[in-house]
């Protein structure tokens, strides 16, 4: 369906409230619990429903690398500024270092009071890592880890879906629009935002299989692992989900102190995108749309497009939580107690080897072996104890981390002043604030009346995206032949172009 100008826009009264049965919130809610039931009742079935989990996470990484591609070139170009582009990294990158420190602090915090480990006292010669050996890639040291954000080639970046690598080479191109110049690069920036529209149209298609996807995620989940675990490892899963729950109050408090940002009102207002990740254990099956709802919520598309996919690896406040207690779980199983002094080497070694995990299968067991073979507090081999309760664990991860660095994004925007809490308000409210999400969101009528009824309120017209220009001020491609476009040229006496080199 074409999109009318706001000039075409007539007044309507809103339509009816949708049945409750056609919410995503409610069929995510629904495909969960009867994932979980199948898992439960039925087992085998529910192993066998891993394809409908993985398929739907794959049509959403079919289009993360464009989308993150498209959204930091315009939003760079948006924003006209180099400098502050910089700086918004900057600014990022030493928020996620102060949040991952506090998260593991916090988690040895609870862990040192729970002592979730305490009086197991494991054999260490009963214990059995080949699955250990299966479940965990191969870590890479820190300069690797810097050295490989650099592409060695962008199509290959884009091919493998490497999404710091894309987000590199992204930065670089927006960067070089601004360099020569927005009126030179209108044609092309054009066709970006055409693209861009195609992308988040496709999304919404997508995301009408969502619960399908979380069905058989949760089918599977139950089904190979079983309720049983949580009885297994209840000590260690209550001090983890109850550190989240802490962290997440803080959470909280951060949000409204740095940018006056209501959380709960944002956890409202993206309840379907943290049902969806919780469902499916993933939080890139939910980063095209949690990127949309935080331009939507005011803040500027250059800053959600570079912090959201950073924060994906840099930012893993939940993870850092489960490190940081799993590693005196172990130490505790096998009766050693730590102190003060090898506490703070342990999450020294664990703040340079979560860096390093993004992306690698088994990162948490890697850390964790990285963090006892450089310590020798315990035997390696006693992370396979872990091997039972880490899926369990995935919905506390997913949810902190998630909320995390759409904290970090509310705050980086607030503090480069790329932050509209006006808009925010309207957002929260139910309202869609620019055409962008309403494509992305599949609610392209539903924006049409709300525009409508914004400009028969005198209000101005919302703009194409967060932060970017109104739909009157982007650039067209005016397509001619040569001969009259030179025809069409005004001479230089002429008041246009006089107007022009004043501007």
């Amino acid at each position: 369906m074409k999109m009318k100008s706001p000039d075409d826009l007539t007044f309507q009264e809103p339509s009816a409230k949708k049945p409750f049965y056609t919410s995503l919130f409610f069929q995510l809610g629904i495909a969960i619990a009867a994932g979980v039931l199948i898992g439960h009742f039925l087992p085998k079935v529910g192993s066998e429903l891993r394809p409908l989990g993985d398929g739907f996470i794959m049509l959403i990484k079919m289009i993360i690398a464009p989308l993150i591609f498209l959204v930091i070139v315009t939003g760079i170009a948006a924003v006209g500024d180099v400098k502050a582009v910089g700086r918004v990294g900057v600014k990022a990158l030493l928020y996620f270092t102060c949040a991952t420190v506090f998260a593991l602090i916090f988690g040895l915090i609870v862990a040192n009071l729970a002592q979730p480990g305490a009086g197991l006292n494991i054999d260490p010669s009963t214990l059995d890592t080949t699955t250990l050996e299966e479940k965990s890639g191969e870590a890479k040291n820190a300069a690797d880890f810097i050295l490989g954000i650099i592409p060695v080639s962008v199509i290959g970046a884009f091919a493998e879906n490497n999404l710091l690598q894309v987000l590199f080479f992204s930065v670089f191109f927006g960067a070089a629009i601004v360099v020569v110049g927005q009126e030179r690069c209108a044609p092309l920036l054009a066709v970006f935002e055409n693209i861009l529209e195609l992308i988040f149209k496709v999304m919404s298609w997508v995301m009408r299989v969502a619960p399908l996807g979380a069905f058989g995620a949760m089918g599977f989940i139950i089904g190979q692992y079983g309720i049983e675990t949580l009885g297994t490892y209840a000590k260690l899963i209550l001090a983890c989900y109850t550190a989240a729950l802490l962290f997440i109050g803080i959470l909280f408090l951060v949000a409204w102190i740095f940018a006056r940002v209501p959380l709960w009102q944002f956890i409202k207002y993206t309840r379907e995108e943290f049902l969806l990740a919780l469902g499916t254990a993933s939080t890139e099956s939910v980063m095209p749309r949690i990127m949309t709802k935080l331009t939507n919520a005011g803040c500027s598309r250059a800053t959600t497009g570079l912090v959201v996919p950073t924060g994906y690896s840099f930012n893993l406040d939940g993870a850092a939580i489960y490190l940081s207690i799993s590693l005196l779980f172990l130490a505790q199983a096998f009766g050693h107690d730590l102190s003060f002094g090898q506490q703070l080497a342990a999450l020294g070694v664990l703040l340079l080897t979560s860096k390093g995990m993004a992306g690698v299968p088994g990162s948490s067991f890697l850390a964790l072996s990285a963090t006892a073979a450089a310590l020798g507090i315990f035997p390696v081999a006693g992370v396979a104890l872990l091997l039972g309760a880490d899926r369990i664990m995935d919905s506390m991860r997913v949810a902190v981390n998630l909320l995390g660095n759409c904290v970090a994004t509310f705050v980086v925007a607030k503090w480069e002043g790329q932050f509209d809490r006006e808009t925010m308000k309207r957002a929260f409210a139910g309202e869609i604030t620019n055409e962008d999400t309403a494509r992305m969101l599949g609610r392209d009528e539903e924006w049409e009346e709300m525009e409508a009824e914004r400009l028969a309120s005198g209000n101005a017209p919302s703009p194409k995206f967060g932060g970017g220009p109104t739909p009157d001020a982007l650039p067209r491609i005016d397509m001619q032949p040569a001969t009259e476009a030179a025809s069409a040229t005004p001479d230089e006496d002429s008041p246009q172009v006089a107007a022009q080199s004043k501007s």
